[in-house]
């Protein structure tokens, strides 16, 4: 998993009709924890990671790089997307060169089933296409994971392949900015808008920490 590459981070906070895509800010770290310890997130990503552990190695500023946007939902953070170069040693490419942006995405429990993840994803999408316009987006769930795989073809992801991967059977599809159907062209201010400048709140005497990068959100299990 690599970034992006050469684009201006962060963007301008993105508004969805119910939620905000934003930067990390130190007041998301417990959902950060929470989103990695959560049996029900991890179900499809290899299980939950020890609490303590996860207390240990989130930094204060936890997800803070090129590709990764909060949702936030009244002030809250209820889930993360990716948008990465997908690894060229790992089965599921469209390209011979590899590196394809690939769609990564967890979400909180408690804001599955309402349509958050279709809305985050696609405002997260519509921001791809005008920051790299024309160029295609990769997603890999397991085939089990019913919720992803509805999700992936909702946002309009389209079944390249299944492999096998980590003992268990993968979904890998691909999103393109102009549907091959002859649908219209998929603009990003189909999906949000520049919302204002979101404060952020940092907790008075907190030290400066060097930011850890997270794990990948790909294969995330969904609501």
């Amino acid at each position: 998993m690599t970034e992006l590459g050469p684009v201006a981070w962060p963007p301008a906070p993105i508004r969805t009709e119910r939620l905000v895509l934003r930067e990390s800010e130190a007041q998301d770290r417990a959902a950060f924890i929470e989103l990695f310890a959560s049996p029900k997130v991890r179900t499809y990503l290899g299980g939950p990671r020890p609490r303590d552990e996860l207390e240990r190695e989130v930094p204060e500023l936890p997800g803070r790089r090129p590709g990764l946007f909060v949702i936030d939902l009244d002030g809250a953070m209820i889930g993360a997307i990716t948008l990465d170069r997908r690894d060229a040693e790992r089965p599921g490419h469209i390209r011979p060169d590899a590196g394809e942006a690939e769609l990564g995405y967890m979400f909180l429990p408690g804001a599955w089933g309402c349509g958050y993840a279709a809305e985050a994803c696609a405002a997260a999408l519509g921001w791809f296409a005008g920051a790299f316009p024309g160029e295609p987006v990769v997603l890999c769930t397991q085939t089990a994971n019913d919720r992803s795989t509805h999700l992936a073809a909702k946002l309009g992801f389209t079944e390249v392949e299944r492999f096998e991967e980590w003992g268990a059977e993968q979904w890998f599809g691909v999103w393109s900015p102009v549907a091959s159907s002859g649908l219209r062209e998929i603009r990003p201010d189909q999906y949000g808008h520049p919302a204002p400048p979101v404060r952020p709140h940092v907790r008075p005497g907190s030290p400066a920490r060097k930011p850890k990068r997270l794990g990948s959100l790909s294969n995330a299990s969904i609501g």
